[in-house]
């Protein structure tokens, strides 16, 4: 119940348990093409190259950079967070020149700060995360995104922790690049990294004047990989290839909206009972720039950090997680992505919690908390 990865559904572990098949089967290329298809679908975009990265979330990010950035290219990374920083490590390993926008952890990234950035210093690409796990953040993406143009950058967006559990509109934002993970809200095991990007972007890959440096993870490559050539570039994954086929179907089973609504309900659930058990929120209020899937709170007073979190997954058997850098110790953050997502995981969770911690602060009541939650979740069943 932390910030990913998340306990997958049952109907994508029993997915990855099927028989597998060569990468060149053609049933597989089959499986290949529907898996293209809702990805299309559920980021919004119509998009020709949009396919998973063998590999986790960070290789996404990483090919997105290496195959888009030539060396001595000048990157803004704009940072108001973990995998801002992130973004802005790979760039200088991709040979780029980085400038960078910080905002403090904990609140959104302003367009006009970005507007700032680009006039004092000119840039070819901006990498922006939308949700910052690290401490809850939703940031302006289609905002941010306007403003790059305005000054010719193209957007490289990590989405790895909101992708099929807040709204995401890659075509609607003018978005050039964006990168995503299965293990958060799409509910399937780390392992691919889905990817869509312009057509745009993919000719200024094709024009580049410099060999992309890394073979593996060079999109030029991995779009032909999964195009009806089937360039022989690797060998896939398949049994995750199967597991992410599933997520998305689940996706579309029971419609985006819908299920977006339920991370919206999950989190509002989490947030009220733990508010409910005393705990004081961290980050940005409730609104358009908080993660619906996250909520991060403070470290109740008295309570260490890593004691707190080991008693709760020794004795209760369930995980919350930490937080970075100068958070770190005063942060936890409470995750509600994917299968996770439902009122038993939400209720278990706070349950757990008063348990572990034993008399709550300001006298707080395991069933005023309990009743705080259940409350989003009537709402959204009269909802539906």
């Amino acid at each position: 119940m932390g910030s990913g990865p998340s306990n997958p559904d049952p109907r994508v572990l029993h997915a990855m348990a099927q028989d597998l098949l060569g990468q060149f089967d053609p049933a597989f290329t089959v499986i290949m093409e529907e898996t293209q298809a809702e990805l299309r679908r559920l980021f919004q975009t119509r998009n020709r190259g949009t396919f998973p990265v063998s590999g986790t979330s960070r290789a996404g990010m990483e090919a997105a950079v290496v195959s888009l950035v030539e060396p001595g290219e000048v990157v803004l990374a704009v940072e108001n967070g973990r995998f801002g920083r992130l973004f802005e490590e790979i760039a200088r390993r991709a040979g780029a020149e980085v400038a960078v926008l910080r905002a403090p952890w904990g609140t959104p990234v302003d367009p006009v700060d970005v507007e700032r950035a680009l006039v004092r210093r000119r840039a070819a690409v901006v990498t922006l995360v939308h949700g910052e796990t690290s401490t809850g953040t939703l940031n302006p993406v289609a905002e941010i995104a306007a403003v790059a143009h305005r000054h010719d950058a193209l957007v490289v967006v990590d989405a790895v922790s909101t992708l099929g559990g807040a709204r995401l509109d890659v075509d609607g934002w003018d978005v050039d690049v964006c990168v995503a993970g299965c293990q958060k809200c799409l509910g399937c095991p780390s392992g691919l990294a889905p990817v869509t990007y312009s057509d745009g972007v993919a000719r200024r890959m094709a024009k580049r004047g410099t060999l992309i440096r890394s073979n593996y993870l060079d999109l030029t490559q991995l779009e032909r990989y999964w195009s009806p050539e089937r360039l022989n570039h690797h060998t896939a994954p398949t049994t995750m290839v199967y597991g992410l086929r599933e997520a998305l179907r689940l996706v579309a089973d029971e419609g985006l909206e819908t299920r977006i609504r339920r991370h919206e309900a999950a989190g509002q659930a989490m947030a009220a009972g733990l508010r409910a058990l005393g705990f004081l929120p961290f980050g940005p209020p409730p609104g358009p720039l908080k993660m619906p899937m996250l909520t991060p709170v403070l470290v109740p007073e008295g309570v260490d950090d890593l004691k707190g979190r080991a008693r709760l997954l020794d004795e209760q058997g369930i995980e919350i997680m930490g937080a970075f850098g100068g958070l770190a110790g005063q942060v936890w953050r409470v995750g509600t992505m994917g299968y996770n997502a439902r009122r038993a995981p939400v209720l278990r969770t706070l349950t757990a919690l008063a348990a572990v911690l034993g008399p709550l602060p300001g006298g707080a009541s395991i069933g005023e908390a309990l009743l705080e939650a259940d409350r989003y979740w009537e709402t959204l069943a009269a909802a539906s």
